[in-house]
């Protein structure tokens, strides 16, 4: 049997309120994993940029006053 299919299983045991409960941590899982993901992106892109933001030429930057 999948793990859908046990989890479907399971869940139609509970109660309409318990449902909804095991609903909503269903999406707090799904959002944590495309967190995931989006980090995991971001790390690949600095790395792949990171010639781009350290060089000599940007250091005057780094001294410019912020309003």
């Amino acid at each position: 049997m999948l793990s859908a299919e046990q989890i479907a299983m399971e869940i139609s045991q509970l109660p309409e309120s318990l449902q909804r409960e095991v609903l909503d941590f269903a999406h707090f899982l799904k959002h944590k994993a495309e967190g995931e993901e989006l980090g995991n992106l971001m790390l690949a892109q600095e790395k792949s940029l990171q010639h781009e933001w350290d060089n000599h030429d940007d250091e005057v930057w780094n001294d410019v006053p912020v309003r």
